[in-house]
């Protein structure tokens, strides 16, 4: 196919719907290690509704722009 056919990148997914790049999800571990705090401490902050995050089955998902968001409110307060 010649470069004149193909579909530019940002077109969308092949069934025509805008394809989302979306931030990848960091796991309880992960965003721990990026805070420097233990998981449990981060999960009680989840609880609070302090820090945002998705509960995926029994585990949950932080993106790291929330993360560092949530430090940047805590350190300007």
């Amino acid at each position: 196919m010649s470069d004149e056919r193909k579909p530019p990148v940002s077109a969308g997914a092949p069934d025509g719907r805008p394809r989302i790049d979306r931030e990848p999800l960091l796991d309880s571990h992960q965003a721990a290690a990026m805070l420097k705090v233990h998981p449990r401490t981060l999960q009680r902050l989840v609880h609070r509704g302090e820090i945002a995050a998705v509960h995926v089955g029994k585990l949950w998902r932080f993106k790291a722009s929330v993360l560092t968001e949530w430090i940047d409110r805590d350190i300007a307060s």
